[in-house]
């Protein structure tokens, strides 16, 4: 049986993909999009790592060649690849033939991508799954990579978290910003009040609520890259005196009496059964009445936590990240004594935001390959593309849900009927200058 009979058999001779192998059989549709196995070990990767994991795998190499892919944002493919490609099911023959098929090729201990990170097993070098080493190993992976890269990527905020944006037509800029106002106003910050915001990348909500709300505000982040970006920025800001970001674990803080606590894209990293311990210490920083918002990727539902283990994301983008549903997280902040007050999904803000990144990347292609790598470049265009898509399919979501350490009394620091929403745009509440100072509000965020 040659490559192009058994692509045939698992998908079909009409699916829209049109297989070349370096074997010169075809398979798939004569019009369909094509892809071209160069040699036998783009066939091994797949065997041995199965579809996502070995297109992943084979495409990174240069071993399966795709005609037309835009390498900074392959939305497309991915689309078209995760709606055009379901299995058929094979006959008992058929299932015969393939196995044969798989036997007489052999899978073999695959060559991997530099990009990929070890496997679970392979990092017990570095300690148990989110051991203070571990964790600090896995965010160094993603996020010490180049800090003029994510300056290119994510643009003048230097935000990589879920935008929210306040109208059809926002930019990303503008809804970098929108979504702090967002949180600042959950928060219910105000002039003099203290803030910490856990995880808190290169200091953009910090910066915001201090130059905008008028608190003090302390960030902390496991990347020496992002502490280093965040503290010249702070100084260029004239804000050192009120704004500091740490280069530390969030554990190592031992400031209490918080009256607010942002912790915004840092859930995904501590791993679910840290959840109490988390919420926890989260809730003993804070002084009573004192609000919490988290704001995390979550699953779409509760009978699941974690991530595969030999999925894309698990191997090159977040190694140890966890993700469970948003059921999980409040049922765990209320055991915890939080007393839930908001919760909303962002979900579609999400997908806009990595189409986003994916224009970047693709603006600035040629220098992000230059700066990271060519490889590094494409598993970003993969990692962005497919994570829209998930976000627009449902098959990931982002949740902000906000709480309050209430007092024995029961005395929350709500309102009876709190606004949560910014009137206009992102300027509700701002203390210091808005978008009419003349500035174009791209520095805020």
């Amino acid at each position: 049986m040659t490559v192009g009979q058994a692509f045939d058999l698992v998908f079909g001779p009409d699916a829209p993909v049109r297989l070349v192998a370096w074997d010169g059989s075809t398979g798939g549709s004569p019009d369909g999009l094509v892809m071209r196995m160069t040699n036998p070990d783009a066939l091994n990767h797949f065997l041995t790592g199965g579809s996502e994991l070995g297109l992943a795998r084979a495409y990174l190499l240069g071993d399966l060649v795709i005609d037309g892919i835009d390498e900074a944002d392959p939305y497309d493919v991915l689309r078209l690849v995760s709606d055009g490609l379901p299995m058929r099911r094979q006959s008992v023959r058929e299932a015969a033939e393939l196995a044969q098929f798989v036997a007489h090729h052999r899978p073999r201990t695959p060559r991997l991508p530099r990009e990929e990170t070890p496997s679970q097993l392979h990092r017990m070098a570095r300690g148990l799954r989110h051991a203070r080493g571990r964790d600090a190993a896995a965010i160094s992976h993603h996020y010490d990579v180049s800090n003029t890269f994510y300056e290119r990527v994510l643009g003048p905020s230097m935000t990589y978290t879920c935008a929210c944006f306040p109208t059809e037509g926002a930019s990303l800029e503008e809804a970098q910003a929108y979504k702090y106002d967002l949180v600042a106003q959950k928060l219910g910050l105000q002039p003099g009040m203290r803030l910490l915001d856990v995880g808190c990348g290169w200091g953009g909500m910090v910066r915001h609520a201090v130059k905008h709300y008028g608190v003090t505000a302390i960030g902390v982040t496991l990347s020496r890259e992002q502490a280093s970006w965040a503290q010249a920025a702070i100084a260029a800001d004239g804000i050192a005196d009120r704004a500091q970001v740490r280069h530390g674990d969030y554990r190592d803080v031992t400031e209490r009496g918080f009256d607010a606590i942002s912790s915004i894209g840092l859930t995904e990293h501590i791993g679910v059964r840290n959840y109490p311990s988390y919420f926890r210490f989260l809730r003993e920083r804070l002084r009573d009445e004192g609000r919490l918002l988290n704001h995390c990727i979550t699953r779409p539902d509760n009978r699941h936590d974690g991530l595969p283990s030999r999925g894309f994301i698990n191997r090159y983008v977040f190694p140890d990240g966890e993700l469970t549903g948003s059921g999980h997280i409040v049922r765990v902040m209320e055991d915890e004594g939080f007393e839930v007050r908001h919760h909303e999904n962002l979900r579609e803000h999400y997908a806009r935001t990595c189409a986003a990144w994916n224009a970047n990347l693709s603006k600035h292609w040629d220098e992000c390959v230059e700066l990271a790598g060519l490889g590094t470049a494409r598993v970003w265009g993969l990692y962005l593309a497919g994570s829209r898509l998930g976000f627009e399919r449902n098959g990931i979501q982002l949740h902000q849900v906000l709480a309050s350490r209430t007092s024995t009394e029961g005395r929350s620091g709500f309102p009876l009927r709190p606004r949560v929403e910014p009137s206009e745009a992102g300027q509700t509440g701002r203390t210091g200058q808005t978008r009419g100072d003349g500035r174009d509000g791209q520095a805020d965020a």
